[in-house]
């Protein structure tokens, strides 16, 4: 028997209504010690990731570690994309082990989590194990988190891997919420987006549009 294909997507595709994001720890003290990845890169991925999940309204969960005592502030371009959103400020280093963070978990009521932040090791392994042991389907973002060496960073993703978490990249995660160009109510979200935090591709955008009126909607 010969499998029919539909041109429909897997369930195993993130949209802006199947997932939370939690975004852990982008505070300043956390980054002093981050050498997996450049500071302006972190910074960047993790405005993409923000902007995105803000603009397609995804229920997103920010969370702090001692910000007033100790780790500092939250980066302006994670919680610029929301604004009064309360921050989650906790004193463990699993934000899964925090009543107040479980709480609003709870109260999103998705199955599906998304997590990224500082630092790989601890504070993403800690909930990405946690929540796969509970039964949730884990995936995290792994460009914009990073550790206190490359070795710290690339261990701690294999062990989530191997415990089921699923990896992917900022701008993988911005445009699998887009996912068709044809969805003229996001388009714009998106290649803005894309052409401020993305990079080369998002040079490309640019280019396209101002030199040919480019859209990747149009057939």
């Amino acid at each position: 028997m010969s499998i029919k294909a539909a041109p429909t997507p897997a369930k195993a595709l993130l949209d802006p209504s199947n997932h939370a994001l939690i975004l852990i720890d982008y505070q300043s003290q956390m980054a002093f010690a981050t050498k997996s990845i450049a500071p302006e890169l972190l910074r960047n991925n993790a405005a993409l990731i923000a902007n995105g999940a803000a603009g397609f309204k995804v229920p997103t969960i920010l969370t702090t570690v001692a910000e007033k005592s100790f780790s500092g502030p939250m980066f302006n371009e994670v919680t610029d994309p929301f604004p009064g959103q309360k921050l989650l400020d906790r004193t463990s280093m699993n934000t899964w082990e925090d009543a107040g963070v479980i709480e609003e978990v709870n109260r999103i009521g998705k199955d599906r989590l998304v997590f990224a932040g500082l630092w790989t090791s601890v504070c993403i392994v800690g909930p990405t194990l946690s929540a796969l042991e509970q039964g949730y389907e884990v995936y995290v973002i792994t460009d914009a988190s990073g550790d206190i060496s490359t070795e710290a960073h690339e261990r701690a993703v294999e062990r989530m891997i191997q415990a089921g978490a699923r990896p992917m990249t900022a701008l993988q995660y911005l445009l699998e919420l887009q996912r068709d160009w044809a969805r003229a109510e996001t388009y714009d979200l998106t290649t803005g987006i894309a052409r401020k935090w993305g990079g080369a591709y998002g040079i490309g955008i640019t280019y396209a549009k101002t030199m040919f009126g480019a859209s990747e909607g149009g057939h």
